[in-house]
């Protein structure tokens, strides 16, 4: 999780509006490494922890629904670079080729059993894999796909100078963002136009103030977030 020397940095990322951050972020380098030790011992224990979890929710989609269990899609990480991120399949199958990126409120490709996962977030387990893989971290800039990356303005590419979150003080402000994208004439657009921005606001502030004890307060205060709905 170090960061790169700015002139090793890729050049989509490299630039004066990115900068600032990543001064501030360099010095943060032994806090970001001790972040990445985090990430590797608590993501083996919660895998091992949550196995019964894990097992019972595969079975509930294999049976309920045809299709994988896991939904896997290419995301954005660090400095720009495409993984596939791990989800428990909560839609039908090839849901993408028959509508937006994103998901409304009452999303016909969703399932009854998806409905109830994705209500306790329960279908963002399998990331704690691509946590301990590397990936991805827990509290970080969550991840999008790469046609809204190309429309980041330069800034909002500061927030990939990290890798990429499961969770994040801007996905608890926007934990409802579908009702902002209800009745949307154009979803895509909508999230770009609308959400994102929003959503960056936060993210933006997040690598300003980054440390280790502002992560464990928002791992808290998304788990209460959770609870409460």
């Amino acid at each position: 999780m170090l960061l790169k020397s700015w002139d090793k940095l890729p050049d989509f990322v490299r630039n004066d509006a990115v900068y600032p951050y990543y001064r501030k972020l360099r010095r943060k380098n032994f806090s970001l490494f001790w972040k990445r030790i985090f990430d590797i011992i608590v993501s083996f224990i919660l895998l091992i922890l949550l196995s019964p979890i894990f097992v019972f929710l595969a079975l509930a989609i294999k049976v309920t629904s045809k299709g994988p269990v896991f939904f896997r899609q290419q995301r954005v990480t660090q400095y720009g670079k495409i993984f596939r991120i791990f989800k428990f399949r909560t839609m039908v199958v090839n849901a993408e080729a028959v509508g937006a990126q994103v998901t409304e409120k009452n999303d016909a490709r969703i399932t009854k059993v998806g409905k109830l996962i994705r209500k306790c977030r329960l279908d963002e387990i399998p990331q704690l894999l691509n946590i301990l893989f590397g990936t991805m971290t827990f509290v970080g800039t969550r991840p999008e796909v790469p046609k809204y990356v190309e429309r980041y303005t330069k800034e909002m590419r500061a927030t990939l100078l990290l890798p990429a979150g499961v969770t994040s003080l801007a996905s608890i402000k926007y934990k409802d963002e579908d009702d902002l994208l209800e009745n949307s004439e154009n979803i895509d657009e909508a999230y770009i136009n609308v959400v994102l921005p929003g959503k960056m606001k936060y993210n933006l502030l997040s690598l300003r103030k980054s440390g280790f004890f502002r992560d464990i307060g928002v791992m808290f205060l998304t788990v209460f977030a959770v609870f409460k709905r």
